[in-house]
């Protein structure tokens, strides 16, 4: 894989997003083309997005990866946005630089902004991988974690430093908070009419595999199916792990077909 300089695309609001766009072989067989949708405060740069794109040039595979505005190589502040912006990105920029059906991989808050996409551009769809899907986290593991400082914090001084394990601390606004409720999947019928594929670690310490339970019971559709990984972590990323994505997008483009 060649190690390029992004291309940006003017998204939303005038937000400039930086894209990875791998175009398949012409002489590879038909299939959907695969869009990765990173997590909460991550980048294009992770290894499950690199990982995907080298697969997608041996397979000859349309593939996308890119950073959410306050992401990466993308711009405005972190801070300033919110699950609706940065799934107002994604809608766009796959609108934007995308052609045909395309095979959504969310991981974490990807698995959230993937459901979201899946209800607001389901002609676009072929079908779904989620690894370690978070849905509604700021509500339900956010929110709901909170003790009464923290949220007397947010309140008055419009946002909290959550610690990570990823770097430094995690900046949570009142308005990732308040916005969040109206980008809520998990309250009413979220109908998949396309093969599902859910990945889950069962040691993964940000979230927990009730949570992938949870989604499984929640979604409705014909060909959904969920994989726990005995010993997994949140980042999912080891040699195994991969082969399993790879493994799952694979499955859902020949499902796609059928």
């Amino acid at each position: 894989m060649t190690d390029t300089a992004p291309q940006f695309f003017d998204g939303p609001k005038g937000r400039r997003l930086a894209y990875h766009l791998t175009k398949g072989r012409a002489d590879a067989p038909p299939a959907p083309g695969v869009v990765f949708l990173g997590g909460f405060k991550s980048d294009m740069g992770g290894t499950k997005a690199v990982h995907l794109q080298a697969w997608a040039e041996r397979m000859g595979r349309d593939f996308l990866r890119f950073d959410y505005s306050g992401h990466g190589e993308s711009s405005e502040a972190f801070e300033d946005g919110a699950i609706g912006d940065w799934a107002e990105d994604a809608q766009a920029i796959i609108e934007g630089v995308t052609r045909g059906p395309q095979i959504l991989v969310g991981s974490s808050m990807g698995g959230w902004i993937s459901l979201l996409l899946c209800k607001r551009m389901t002609d676009r769809i072929a079908g779904l991988v989620t690894i370690a899907a978070a849905p509604d986290f700021t509500e339900d593991s956010m929110w709901a974690g909170f003790d009464a400082e923290q949220r007397a914090a947010l309140e008055r001084e419009g946002r909290v430093a959550l610690p990570s394990d990823y770097g430094d601390p995690y900046i949570i606004t009142k308005r990732l908070i308040e916005e969040g409720r109206g980008q809520l999947v998990l309250r009413a019928p979220l109908a998949l009419p396309f093969p599902v594929r859910m990945l889950q670690g069962t040691a993964d310490a940000d979230v927990d595999q009730s949570v992938a339970l949870r989604l499984l019971e929640h979604v409705e559709g014909s060909d959904i199916r969920l994989t726990l990984v005995k010993g997994a972590d949140h980042r999912f990323s080891d040699p195994d792990c991969l082969a399993l994505i790879e493994a799952s997008v694979n499955k859902v483009t020949a499902r796609a077909a059928l």
